[in-house]
């Protein structure tokens, strides 16, 4: 199982963060060891002292895939989560100067909750599917698939340009703007539209 995500894919979150808009999807990988289920606590590592959430709609691959038409996208998924990408953002600044990968900021234990996955026929449009994330009862990130620069069939297609998608396989398909840091003690909760997903305490 690969966990495939991807980074700049919501204008506002790009200008929060200073980066420049991306001709193509920016891609990153993070390991299995990332995910983390159940609404299982997120146990803080030690070798950070700044953690991002960034609330984000997940694609589940159903389907062996490769060099698919954007046309046949939809063929590929038959359901829809949310997932945080907890970003070491420390560590990412450091190797962002150093021009050096960020898997360290991006891949590490527990890196990645997800939700359980909805049938994508519960919605009448994936172009438009609300989510958002609420930090300690304060909602911090309000985002909507209308909103991303690569849509979901489009970053299948790209992805399998590159990579053969497997049954299994995850995608992440980027945050929208209002990305923040944890602390201890933080409750971190996720929203598919109205129903929450995920429920997350930081320890």
């Amino acid at each position: 199982m690969k966990i495939i995500c991807i980074g700049r894919n919501y204008s506002e979150h790009i200008k929060e963060l200073g980066n420049e808009v991306p001709d193509e999807p920016v891609i990153f990988l993070k390991p299995d060891s990332a995910v983390l289920i159940r609404n299982n606590p997120f146990y803080y590592p030690s070798f950070t002292k700044e953690i991002d959430y960034e609330a984000e709609l997940v694609v589940c691959i159903c389907k062996l895939g490769k060099n698919i038409e954007e046309k046949f996208a939809h063929k590929y998924y038959e359901e829809i989560g949310v997932g945080i990408d907890f970003t070491a953002r420390d560590l990412q600044r450091k190797a962002k100067e150093k021009g050096l990968p960020w898997t360290l900021a991006k891949g590490f234990n527990g890196s990645a909750p997800i939700s359980e996955f909805v049938p994508k026929s519960n919605f009448s449009d994936i172009n438009a599917i609300g989510f958002s994330l609420k930090q300690n009862g304060e909602l911090k990130q309000q985002g909507n698939s209308s909103m991303m620069l690569h849509k979901i069939d489009q970053i299948i297609s790209y992805v399998s340009k590159f990579f053969t998608l497997k049954k299994g396989d995850l995608i992440f398909t980027g945050t929208p703007a209002g990305v923040g840091t944890i602390k201890v003690g933080d409750k971190l909760e996720v929203f598919l539209e109205d129903q929450k997903m995920i429920e997350c305490e930081i320890k």
